[in-house]
């Protein structure tokens, strides 16, 4: 039967019940509720019925799908710039507020004090090899939008010889080495490579150089300035571990913890166009041929020194207490409240926040409209759901950061699943992220959803092409707000998103317009993104079993050992990381053994529909047990020993980041040494491992 007509369900739900009704009705549910905890005989649940349900809603939220809809709240959000802590900022939280609860949802926005960094001043000029002077542009003159910055670079002026550098990585200084060239006291020119800013200031400050200038190559927008940060770590730098709420303790700005996170020398990101003046003007002709592969024109006369080129670059800024507001919309759980289901975006930009972060804000209001219809049509989800958006994310994912830290004790215990999407569309081409005991739900969700560009075939056909998989990449990384769900909390989390690499990224031109004309024109790929999303959030708060699957878990570890043995080329013993693995892959196999025959029953009586939150708990538990209490070495903060960042970005290992900071200390140690520190790390695994499959069994040893 279809659901009917949205102004029907409109007068259907806005009349208010007799108190005749109303008491009827409650001496229903007082008898229901007697019969459901005091009859173990009989039913008290069907399964049947509950798919049923379950899959017309599914239907449905599909259905109501709207890329006009989606494409207004987009237009909304971006008609001005709106960096976090500042009023124009303010003006977005009162929107997505003001949309939450319009639609009926309970609604509030958190407040945290945390320390934002903003730009002053900032100058370049270059004297030329012919002696004329240049003054550099810096920037994209667009009314509203912040000056070209680094945030938390240090303020200071640097003087000195310009010499490029290519992506800045250990081997770039090596080859440069290699050359001759001595980069001791020079400025460097960088080009973006697969590091963050962070790690190519500190990796230029390691090698002597006295202030780094970060351009990204760009066919198109070569006026276009990267904004961005390049601070170490996450989250509020003056409350590390707790959350910036009002009256919380706050370290010092000269706190040895604090100035750990910032670079010691200034930084400041190029336009293309600013970078070429600089580059063609020195001597390439002896780099290596894959430096060449750049947008922009180098000189023909070695790198710099030799030239010369002198830069003359000063930057002055400010770091102060500001006001974030995540906000939060609450669907409470009918059966149970108490496990929630958690959908984030971040809502803060550098500019006008077209496509990052604000195509998957509007996606979230979408999904949340789509809700509010659900609802009408008698809808309550199984579990809780939490739509947040998110604030200062640009500035090192500090509002998701902080309301993980306030509220970690609730997401050990309760945390059901985090389902992130940064930028909605960049453009063409599906792309997830996720922990592996989700890798199949993504494949079912993405086989349900029509391809928004190839008709007749759904999203899975598509992604699925090249390999037959889809390529799911690990949340590893620290570039949106999953990381503090993942790697601090153990919460299993989903990152989706269509296309990468736009051209306008953290630019002033991350416009409206932009994502009109070349990004998404008929917001279709937005519509795709949101049904993917509310899909995904469905399933997990709707189904009886919690859609988990730890065999595809236990398959990526077996993989990464595998690689692990081929990178240490048995110098170290690996079978207690085996024997750990082989024990998580037979408990996988146990519990969904155990889940399949829940499936099955058609009905569920008061005993079984225990068993399924007891089965329920041990799936949603066992990806805490990655997590250690003393964290990565020197990280502490970073729990999580399968998934985190490594301090070695040049690692061959994008996974178990506390063997791969060891096997690269171990080069600066002696054989005997170096096996010690990797052979203690790889226990740290081997016993997370083992914590992770005693969850899933829920046994006491």
């Amino acid at each position: 039967m279809a659901p009917p007509p949205l102004k029907q369900l409109t007068t259907l739900c806005s009349s208010k019940p007799s108190p005749v009704t109303t008491l009827l009705f409650f001496i229903i549910i007082c008898v229901l509720g007697f019969y459901t905890f005091h009859s173990s005989s009989s039913s008290s649940f069907s399964a049947t019925s509950s798919l049923r349900n379950s899959v017309r809603y599914r239907q449905f939220l599909l259905s109501s799908a709207s890329n006009y809809t989606v494409a207004s709240y987009l237009r909304s959000l971006t008609l001005h710039p709106h960096l976090a802590g500042t009023e124009p900022s303010s003006e977005t939280v009162r929107y997505v507020e003001s949309h939450f609860r319009d639609l009926g949802f309970e609604t509030h926005s958190i407040r945290y004090d945390a320390l934002l960094s903003y730009p002053k001043y900032a100058s370049l000029t270059a004297r030329l090899p012919n002696g004329s002077v240049v003054q550099i542009p810096l920037s994209e003159n667009v009314e509203g939008v912040v000056k070209p910055y680094h945030a938390y670079s240090p303020s200071g002026t640097a003087y000195g010889v310009a010499v490029f550098v290519n992506y800045g990585r250990d081997e770039d200084y090596r080859a440069l080495a290699a050359m001759g060239v001595t980069v001791a006291g020079c400025i460097a020119v960088a080009r973006k490579g697969e590091f963050p800013r962070g790690v190519v200031v500190a990796k230029a400050e390691a090698n002597g150089v006295k202030g780094v200038l970060l351009y990204a190559d760009s066919d198109g927008y070569r006026q276009g300035f990267e904004r961005g940060t390049v601070m170490r770590g996450i989250g509020d730098p003056l409350s590390p571990g707790w959350a910036a709420i009002d009256g919380a303790e706050r370290l010092n700005l000269n706190d040895s913890e604090v100035l750990r996170k910032f670079p010691k020398i200034p930084s400041m990101p190029l336009s293309a166009e600013a970078a070429e003046i600089i580059l063609s003007s020195l001597d390439t002709a002896s780099v290596p041929p894959e430096w060449r592969d750049t947008t922009i024109k180098l000189g023909t006369a070695a790198v710099g020194p030799g030239g010369p080129t002198y830069l003359n670059f000063t930057y002055q800024g400010e770091r102060k207490i500001a006001t974030i507001h995540n906000v939060l919309a609450v669907i409470k759980g009918l059966e149970e409240p108490d496990r929630f289901v958690i959908m984030g975006n971040h809502r803060d930009a550098w500019s006008f926040g077209a496509v990052d972060p604000n195509s998957g804000t509007a996606a979230l209001l979408d999904i949340a409209r789509r809700f509010a219809l659900l609802r009408k049509l008698g809808w309550s989800p199984r579990r809780t759901l939490l739509l947040c958006s998110w604030d200062a994310e640009e500035f090192g994912m500090i509002g998701s950061t902080e309301w993980v830290e306030q509220n970690i004790v609730n997401l050990g215990t309760k945390a059901v699943a985090y389902l992130n999407v940064d930028c909605a569309v960049q453009g063409p081409g599906f792309f997830s992220g996720a922990t592996p005991q989700l890798d199949d739900l993504l494949h079912e969700v993405t086989a349900q959803v029509e391809d928004p560009d190839v008709k007749g075939a759904t999203v899975y056909d598509t992604w699925t092409a090249t390999n037959g998989i889809g390529n799911i990449e690990r949340l590893g990384a620290l570039n949106s707000d999953f990381a503090a769900f993942v790697q601090h909390a153990g919460v299993p989390s989903i990152d989706v998103y269509y296309g990468r690499d736009f051209p306008v990224y953290h630019t002033a031109f991350d416009t409206y317009d932009w994502m009109a004309s070349y990004g998404d024109p008929l917001f279709h790929r937005h519509a795709a993104v949101g049904s993917i999303w509310g899909l995904l959030a469905l399933r997990l708060a709707d189904d009886l079993i919690l859609p988990f699957s730890y065999a595809s878990y236990a398959n990526q570890l077996q993989a990464y050992r595998d690689k692990l043995n081929d990178i240490l080329d048995g110098s170290v013993a690996l079978q207690s990381l085996s024997t750990s693995i082989h024990e998580f892959k037979s408990a996988a196999k146990e519990i969904e053994n155990e889940a399949k025959r829940l499936r099955e029953q058609e009905t569920f009586t008061a005993v079984a529909l225990f068993q399924t939150r007891a089965l329920n708990d041990r799936l949603m538990l066992a990806e805490r047990g990655f997590l250690d209490v003393e964290g990565l070495r020197g990280r502490t903060w970073f729990k999580h020993l399968v998934y985190g960042p490594s301090s070695d970005y040049e690692s061959a290992l994008s996974y178990f980041p506390g063997i791969a900071n060891a096997i690269s200390e171990s080069m600066k140690m002696n054989q005997s040494e170096g096996q010690g520190v990797i052979q203690h790390e790889i226990w740290r695994v081997v016993r997370a491992i083992t914590r992770a499959a005693a969850a899933l069994k829920g046994e006491l040893s």
